[in-house]
Protein backbone atom coordinates (compact mmCIF):
# COMPACT_ATOMS: atom_id res chain seq x y z
CA UNK A 1 0.00 0.00 0.00
CA UNK A 2 2.82 2.43 0.76
CA UNK A 3 4.50 1.84 -2.63
CA UNK A 4 1.19 2.54 -4.38
CA UNK A 5 0.79 5.72 -2.34
CA UNK A 6 4.35 6.79 -3.21
CA UNK A 7 3.72 6.19 -6.94
CA UNK A 8 0.50 8.23 -6.78
CA UNK A 9 2.28 11.10 -5.03
CA UNK A 10 5.12 11.06 -7.59
CA UNK A 11 2.63 11.01 -10.50
CA UNK A 12 0.63 13.88 -8.99
CA UNK A 13 3.78 15.93 -8.41
CA UNK A 14 4.99 15.29 -11.98
CA UNK A 15 1.57 16.27 -13.40
CA UNK A 16 1.49 19.45 -11.32
CA UNK A 17 5.01 20.40 -12.39
CA UNK A 18 4.19 19.77 -16.05
CA UNK A 19 0.99 21.84 -15.80
CA UNK A 20 2.85 24.71 -14.11
CA UNK A 21 5.58 24.67 -16.77
CA UNK A 22 3.00 24.61 -19.59
CA UNK A 23 1.09 27.51 -18.02
CA UNK A 24 4.30 29.52 -17.63
CA UNK A 25 5.22 28.89 -21.27
CA UNK A 26 1.74 29.96 -22.39
CA UNK A 27 1.99 33.13 -20.30
CA UNK A 28 5.38 33.98 -21.80
CA UNK A 29 4.06 33.37 -25.33
CA UNK A 30 1.02 35.58 -24.65
CA UNK A 31 3.23 38.38 -23.29
CA UNK A 32 5.52 38.13 -26.33
CA UNK A 33 2.52 38.25 -28.67
CA UNK A 34 1.11 41.28 -26.83
CA UNK A 35 4.45 43.09 -27.05
CA UNK A 36 4.75 42.29 -30.76
CA UNK A 37 1.17 43.47 -31.42
CA UNK A 38 1.77 46.72 -29.56
CA UNK A 39 5.08 47.36 -31.32
CA UNK A 40 3.55 46.65 -34.74
CA UNK A 41 0.60 48.90 -33.94
CA UNK A 42 2.88 51.74 -32.86
CA UNK A 43 5.11 51.35 -35.91
CA UNK A 44 2.11 51.37 -38.25
CA UNK A 45 0.45 54.32 -36.52
CA UNK A 46 3.67 56.33 -36.41
CA UNK A 47 4.42 55.50 -40.05
CA UNK A 48 0.94 56.62 -41.12
CA UNK A 49 1.22 59.79 -39.06
CA UNK A 50 4.65 60.60 -40.48
CA UNK A 51 3.37 60.10 -44.03
CA UNK A 52 0.37 62.34 -43.33
CA UNK A 53 2.51 65.03 -41.69
CA UNK A 54 5.03 64.95 -44.55
CA UNK A 55 2.18 65.27 -47.06
CA UNK A 56 0.68 68.14 -45.07
CA UNK A 57 4.04 69.90 -44.80
CA UNK A 58 4.66 69.43 -48.51
CA UNK A 59 1.24 70.85 -49.35
CA UNK A 60 1.80 73.77 -46.98
CA UNK A 61 5.17 74.45 -48.61
CA UNK A 62 3.58 74.37 -52.06
CA UNK A 63 0.77 76.70 -50.96
CA UNK A 64 3.12 79.25 -49.43
CA UNK A 65 4.86 79.96 -52.75
CA UNK A 66 7.84 81.30 -50.88
CA UNK A 67 10.54 83.44 -52.39
CA UNK A 68 13.56 82.40 -50.33
CA UNK A 69 15.40 85.60 -51.29
CA UNK A 70 12.82 87.63 -49.33
CA UNK A 71 13.99 87.71 -45.67
CA UNK A 72 10.47 88.12 -44.22
CA UNK A 73 9.14 85.08 -46.04
CA UNK A 74 12.17 83.00 -45.09
CA UNK A 75 11.54 83.71 -41.40
CA UNK A 76 7.88 82.76 -41.86
CA UNK A 77 8.89 79.43 -43.44
CA UNK A 78 11.34 78.70 -40.64
CA UNK A 79 8.61 79.29 -38.05
CA UNK A 80 6.16 77.03 -39.93
CA UNK A 81 8.75 74.25 -40.29
CA UNK A 82 9.69 74.45 -36.59
CA UNK A 83 6.02 74.29 -35.55
CA UNK A 84 5.38 71.27 -37.81
CA UNK A 85 8.47 69.46 -36.49
CA UNK A 86 7.51 70.14 -32.86
CA UNK A 87 3.96 68.89 -33.42
CA UNK A 88 5.21 65.73 -35.16
CA UNK A 89 7.70 65.02 -32.37
CA UNK A 90 5.01 65.51 -29.71
CA UNK A 91 2.55 63.21 -31.53
CA UNK A 92 5.15 60.48 -32.07
CA UNK A 93 6.40 60.85 -28.49
CA UNK A 94 2.86 60.52 -27.16
CA UNK A 95 2.36 57.34 -29.16
CA UNK A 96 5.62 55.91 -27.88
CA UNK A 97 4.75 56.70 -24.25
CA UNK A 98 1.31 55.14 -24.72
CA UNK A 99 2.83 52.01 -26.25
CA UNK A 100 5.35 51.60 -23.45
CA UNK A 101 2.60 52.11 -20.86
CA UNK A 102 0.39 49.51 -22.53
CA UNK A 103 3.22 46.98 -22.65
CA UNK A 104 4.09 47.56 -18.99
CA UNK A 105 0.45 47.29 -17.90
CA UNK A 106 -0.12 44.17 -20.02
CA UNK A 107 2.96 42.49 -18.58
CA UNK A 108 1.69 43.42 -15.13
CA UNK A 109 -1.62 41.72 -15.99
CA UNK A 110 -3.86 44.77 -16.35
CA UNK A 111 -5.38 43.59 -19.68
CA UNK A 112 -5.54 47.07 -21.17
CA UNK A 113 -4.62 46.10 -24.75
CA UNK A 114 -8.25 45.93 -25.96
CA UNK A 115 -8.76 49.45 -24.60
CA UNK A 116 -5.56 50.73 -26.24
CA UNK A 117 -6.48 49.37 -29.65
Amino acid sequence: MSIFFLVVVVVVVVVVVVVVVVVEVVVVVVVVVVVVVVVVEVVVVVAVEVVLWVAAARRLWDNLEVDLDDKNQTNKVIVVVVVVVVVVVVVIGERAVTAVSVVVLEVAGAEVLPLAI
